[in-house]
């Protein structure tokens, strides 16, 4: 049997996983990682970037920076989780909050010193986007729609950082021959920045209550529940466009079939959202957009799918007809031409 102190510390030690969302951490990395593979730097060979040192170390300070954030956001909103999420917000207070602060100063110090390892540019990243995420949670957070876009940004902002480590190692002057590679980038991160704004905009429908308790002041606050619905099927419409730019002019193998879904259930979505009154209604429209979300970091495979049942491929770099820097990004048709 276990004694009342071990008790206690493994306890605390749940709460401070439920703190940092300790579920969601292996997820980002395997995105990062994924993404670097089939999208980001697709002529790498796999192998080099699973092995790339500096790589590793700009995942884990993402992560690390992630759940850093988490504690601060955790920290300005225990008072509000207590009302929207009652259950979650008594496992997190087994840890204090003086002990999350300095969790957090430790885990953003830690950082900074990895971020200083690979590069100063990389130091400044992290250190601008350290303070952003605070910023965010002391202040943005409460205000309407900015602070669902500021949300959603930052969601999206670590991948920015391995696309500037392998775009830092291109010469300036051929920057311009990567124009398409990069419309396929944006067009990636601007379908999973437009989902993670439709999440945050449920979240405020859901977590109504709390919000209005302690005066924030969100969408369906300040305008109304029917303006908050209008603005996300507007926002839902807008994925066709890099959904468009994706399957019709680039070429993202198997993953078009994601994509399709996708834009499928957002129907049933949208439709379900008109109905929606109750905060469990709005409850499972945020998980179904979480599970559009995670499906689409497994997805990231069916770029090329080879890859599942064939392991050399991934080891092995492409063939020399394929050294286009982004070969899996244009369509067949378009090379016959």
């Amino acid at each position: 049997m276990l004694s009342r102190a071990n008790k206690l510390v493994i306890k605390k030690i749940i709460s401070l996983f439920s703190v940092v969302r300790g579920y969601n951490i292996p997820v980002i990395i395997l995105a990062q990682y994924l993404s670097a593979i089939f999208i980001l730097a697709p002529e790498k060979r796999a192998l080099n970037v699973l092995l790339d040192f500096n790589l590793f170390i700009l995942v884990f300070a993402s992560a690390l920076t992630i759940a850093s954030g988490y504690i601060i956001n955790n920290f300005y909103d225990s008072q509000k989780d207590l009302i929207n999420r009652p259950n979650k917000s008594m496992l997190d207070r087994f840890v204090s909050q003086k002990t999350k602060l300095s969790v957090y100063f430790s885990l953003n110090f830690i950082v900074a010193l990895m971020a200083l390892f690979v590069s100063w540019r990389a130091f400044l990243f992290f250190s601008v986007y350290i303070f952003l995420i605070w910023f965010y949670s002391h202040k943005i957070k409460k205000q309407p729609l900015i602070g669902n876009l500021m949300s959603a940004f930052l969601a999206v902002l670590p991948f920015f950082a391995i696309l500037l480590y392998y775009y830092n190692q291109i010469p300036f002057e051929e920057i311009e021959n990567y124009s398409s590679q990069l419309a396929v980038i944006f067009a990636h991160a601007s379908f999973l920045f437009l989902l993670l704004l439709i999440r945050e905009m449920i979240k405020d429908l859901e977590n109504l209550k709390g919000d209005l308790a302690n005066n924030y002041k969100t969408i369906p606050i300040v305008y109304g529940e029917n303006t908050s619905k209008k603005i996300i099927t507007a926002l839902a419409f807008c994925t066709v466009i890099p959904v468009y730019v994706l399957i019709e002019i680039y070429d993202v193998g198997y993953m078009d079939i994601y994509f399709y879904s996708c834009l499928i259930v957002l129907i049933f979505f949208l439709l379900s959202l008109q109905k929606a009154s109750s905060k469990e209604a709005f409850l499972r429209l945020h998980n179904l957009l979480k599970f559009l979300i995670v499906a689409g970091v497994f997805c990231i495979f069916l770029i090329n799918p080879v890859v599942l049942w064939h392991g050399k491929r991934l080891l092995l770099p492409y063939p020399r007809q394929q050294r286009h820097p982004f070969p899996f990004f244009f369509k067949r048709k378009r090379q016959s031409k």
